[in-house]
């Protein structure tokens, strides 16, 4: 069923049409029974997607929407925004991955069918999944709030009070909690004298009833222990979950701090330091609340399109692929964790029953982490969307049991319980507000207290205080955590009391900001053993890559592991120069107790000396003759030609060739030809997301270009680069070898003349539209001649570029072997 409500940007025509956004613009002007906008603003309009649809396929330019680019205008275009509607298609994506036939009976109906039984149905699976804390649709009269902050009604069930009602939802042998008689009652229904009334007509499977909580609209929701009566009370702080300084709401402990009323707390507090196993009960800031029927109507169609896509795809991968194109197409709303990255955090951390990440994102940490029988996964984020989303991607993802909760983990920590045998965290950085004044007292700054500056240190100091004793926590942090004088004093009792065990720094272009080598803190709960007298300090910045791909992830991986793993067993690290040592505790506890790995390791050994450069000026040498040899004769004059034009649009439309457009990473890891690769005439350095939509892999023949840079650029594709990934920003045009010569359409579209008049001029960049480019109608021997010039041409060009990159090493090895001391000056 196609949505009406619907709507698609100028950029969505412009996908749904494989043509460009100055195509669109023209349709606009030129047939006057173009769609008329229907939303949007003025410089960015948006229009109904079925009209566009119609219009589309009136002119021949679409035969029907691709079944992902439908489901996808659906989402974008939802009516709650995209966040919204990737949490209602996730719900409905693991109901059908978890039980397909409620599915199918359920969507076997009118929508306004499915939107009544969808509430039921999704109940009896997200309780299970994530935990009787996960939010119930509550019948009001109203729809439930999706981001109201405490989800802890335990019973699919309405909640009815009378509103001078001493007790709410009450055991009949349950204290009275003495609240204000003149607050109006929340989620009541005062027709209905019943308390717990089921509703008629739900469909839902059995539970426990357990006390529900219900708090004034004015304060914020407070969860009491299960063993506990039922509450309702005013909360005397908005905070919640708070730690010490704050008045405690939901605390897991009768212990709260002397300004925090207790309001009926059980005689036996139950421990702070309760293993994991006894959490389960505790109630939290839950990420997820089941939608109510109003609440996913709208929702409908894009819930059929998804269960369409989880048939060919399977609901973890169609989950993955909307999930995937929403953050590509809104890169500047999120900090991603990239994937390679996120693996080597977790092996960093090593196998573990539980795992918490306290800044979770979009679980990107947590996903990579290897899957045990019994897993636990804790989740918490201050974002509700994000957090909601990340408990759907980790169900789909495994049989883990997920526990994700909202809420900044510094100010309104869910979990102050939870001792966990491992937490990865990729925390935001150089926050000044991160609670430095509220939590001066906190009990979790057992290393000091962090100075406003040092928020990645309050964060350090959390997955510490989260840790069971000889847990592990491997953070992402920027350099500057390790070296300013802030955070000396920290840094220092992180070091003498052995929780600090590894510094391990990153290349640049491993993470965001990409112009910075990060750095991973590896970080151990002191047990009862001995602290460790030294620390492993390793530098993975010879492994940057060239391009823009980023670094080689592989080797990176190798290299740090082999040196964690063998100081893991040993406690100590022979010393590899360049790379990795094991340095003393004590020769880092100066006045700046600096921890950048650079400083304190020794320079490679030799890796640019006498004997390297001489090797380098040896191929230079060769290839200088070379270049020499591959120099072009001189230029024949010939008279102007006058040749007939085709366009590269013509040729697709005939058949000549097939055009694509890149920027999908596919099902598996393959390397990835960036447009940095193609401007350099390097090897394909790049990665990309794994996607569900196919990539475009490169063959020997295509023809490459360039979008961005106004640059003339087009290389042919060789055996060497073939079975590539076409990456961003790049065309490939595959030509029929019976019509066009590959190397003839290379050269011409190289042209400066050419690529001038099919360019297009923005503010700060140049686009090419690639169908605007011309080449001459000759025949195909003709053709072959050009094109062995211009082949001619391009080896000459790649030899020309390999002297120039080793008479650069040349250069930097003989200033560094003479600076260091080993090239003699004669």
């Amino acid at each position: 069923m196609q949505d009406n409500a619907t709507e698609v940007t100028a950029a969505g025509i412009a996908r749904l049409a494989g043509v460009g956004r100055a195509a669109v613009s023209n349709w606009r002007r030129r047939h006057a029974d173009f769609p008329k906008p229907v939303g949007g603003t003025e410089a960015s309009p948006s229009f109904a997607l079925t009209e566009v649809e119609a219009w589309l396929r009136k002119q021949g330019k679409l035969a029907e929407v691709p079944l992902r680019e439908r489901v996808w205008q659906q989402l974008v275009g939802h009516p709650e925004g995209p966040l919204t509607a990737l949490v209602h298609a996730g719900c409905a994506l693991l109901l059908i991955h978890e039980r397909p036939t409620v599915w199918l009976d359920a969507v076997a109906g009118s929508d306004e069918r499915l939107a009544a039984l969808l509430p039921g149905a999704l109940d009896q699976v997200l309780t299970p999944r994530f935990g009787d804390a996960v939010g119930r649709p509550v019948h009001s009269g109203r729809p439930a709030s999706a981001s109201s902050a405490v989800n802890a009604v335990d019973a699919p069930q309405a909640v009815d009070s009378a509103p001078d009602a001493g007790a709410v939802n009450a055991p009949p042998s349950a204290p009275t909690v003495n609240a204000p008689s003149t607050a109006p009652a929340v989620n009541t229904a005062p027709a209905t004298p019943d308390v717990n009334s089921s509703l008629a007509g739900r469909a839902a499977g059995p539970f426990t009833p357990a006390p529900a909580v219900n708090t004034l609209a004015s304060t914020s929701s407070v969860n009491a222990p299960a063993a506990s009566p039922a509450v309702n009370a005013h909360a005397p702080s908005p905070a919640v979950n708070a730690h010490a300084p704050s008045p405690a709401v939901n605390a897991a402990t009768a212990n709260a701090p002397a300004p925090s009323p207790a309001v009926n707390a059980p005689t036996p507090a139950p421990d702070v330091n309760a293993p994991t196993a006894t959490l389960a009960a505790t109630p939290s800031v839950n990420a997820l609340r089941v939608p109510t029927g109003p609440q996913l109507l709208p929702s409908v169609p894009l819930l059929r399109g998804a269960a369409e896509l989880a048939a060919d795809l399977g609901a973890r991968q169609a989950f993955e692929f909307l999930l995937g194109r929403h953050l590509d197409a809104n890169p500047r709303q999120y900090t991603l964790t990239p994937a390679d990255l996120a693996g080597l955090m977790a092996d960093l951390a090593g196998p573990a029953r539980s795992v918490l990440d306290p800044a979770c994102g979009t679980g990107a940490l947590l996903r990579a982490v290897d899957l045990r029988p019994g897993q636990e996964l804790y989740a918490q984020d201050g974002a509700p969307d994000l957090a909601a989303l990340t408990a759907l991607r980790l169900a789909l993802h495994s049989r883990a049991d997920v526990r994700a909760a909202v809420g900044d983990s510094l100010r309104a920590d869910a979990r102050p319980g939870l001792r966990a045998e491992a937490v990865l965290c990729h925390p935001p950085f150089n926050e000044r507000n991160w609670g430095h004044d509220e939590l001066a007292y906190d009990a979790r700054w057992e290393y000091g207290f962090p100075a406003r500056t040092e928020s990645e240190l309050a964060w350090v100091q959390h997955a510490l205080a989260r840790l069971t004793d000889g847990g592990t926590a491997v953070l992402l942090m920027p350099p500057a955590a390790a070296s300013r004088r802030s955070g000396r004093r920290i840094r220092a009792d992180l070091l003498r009391r052995g929780a600090l065990r590894a510094v391990v720094a990153l290349p640049v272009g491993a993470a965001p900001p990409y112009n910075i080598p990060l750095h991973v803190w590896v970080l151990r709960r002191p047990d009862r053993t001995p602290a460790t007298p030294e620390v492993l300090l390793v530098d993975s910045g010879r492994f940057a890559g060239e391009g823009r791909g980023g670094p080689d992830w592989a080797a990176v991986r190798d290299a740090v592991l082999d040196a964690w793993r063998a100081f893991a067993r040993a406690g100590r690290l022979d010393e590899r120069p360049g790379l990795a040592r094991s340095v003393p505790v004590i020769e880092l506890l100066d006045d700046d107790v600096d921890l950048a790995p650079a400083r304190h390791l020794p320079p490679p050994a030799v890796a640019d000396g006498a004997e390297q450069l001489t090797a380098v000026r040896e191929r230079l040498g060769a290839t200088l003759r070379l270049t020499a040899d591959l120099t072009p004769p001189p230029a024949d004059p010939a008279p102007a030609a006058r040749w007939p034009l085709t366009t590269v649009g013509e040729l697709a439309r005939g058949g000549a060739l097939v055009m694509r457009t890149g920027g999908n990473g596919g099902h598996a890891r393959v390397p990835v030809l960036t447009d940095h690769d193609v401007l350099a005439g390097s090897a394909p350095s790049g990665t990309l997301p794994e996607s569900e939509e196919e990539a475009v892999m490169t063959e020997p023949g295509d023809v490459v270009v360039p979008v961005l840079g106004g640059g003339s650029v087009a290389r042919v594709i060789d055996d060497a680069t073939a079975g590539a990934a076409l990456g961003r920003n790049l065309v490939l045009l595959r030509p029929d070898g019976t019509a066009l010569d590959p190397w003839f359409l290379a050269g011409f579209l190289r042209g400066t003349a050419n690529n001038r008049q099919a360019s297009s001029y923005a503010s700060t960049a140049t686009r090419l539209d690639v169908r605007r480019l011309q080449l001459p109608r000759l025949p195909l021997d003709e053709q072959r001649r050009y094109g062995a010039r211009f082949r001619a041409l391009d080896e000459f060009e790649r030899a020309l570029r390999h002297a120039s990159r080793l008479g650069e090493q040349l250069v930097r090895g003989m200033y560094d072997g003479l600076t260091d001391g080993t090239v003699a000056p004669d």
